[in-house]
């Protein structure tokens, strides 16, 4: 079993930055997919960005240049670095690690308003 806690939600201004995080912890796999997910209400989940073992990284074309993932391999968590932040950005954003099961963390909020 593995456990997936995000942390770093709130409410940012829109052109602002906040950084996301998400730690793994349990029965971990040296093979894995690290990603970042959203969701609005009423919306299907979005990817957003994915990160391998390998280290190859991927984000969706609607936040390249915007959004950076990256991990820290010691503390077994990513982050998600936002910059320029649009109100549409609003939504609830989900970590998942994959390595043959999928585990996702309960998600954490993040509201780009002024």
């Amino acid at each position: 079993q593995v456990q997936v806690v995000e942390s770093g939600g709130g409410l940012v201004q829109p052109v602002g930055s906040l950084t996301l995080s998400c730690t793994a912890s349990g029965r971990l796999s040296s093979i894995y997919t690290r990603a970042w997910h959203r969701q609005v209400p009423g919306k299907r989940r979005e990817w957003v960005a994915s990160i391998t073992t390998g280290g190859s990284r991927n984000v969706v074309d609607s936040v390249k240049g915007r959004f950076t993932i990256s991990r820290d391999n010691a503390r077994n968590t990513i982050h998600l670095q936002m910059n320029s932040l649009k109100p549409e950005g609003t939504a609830v954003y989900y970590c998942s690690y994959y390595s043959g099961v999928d585990y996702w963390g309960r998600g954490a909020q993040i509201t780009v308003s002024s």
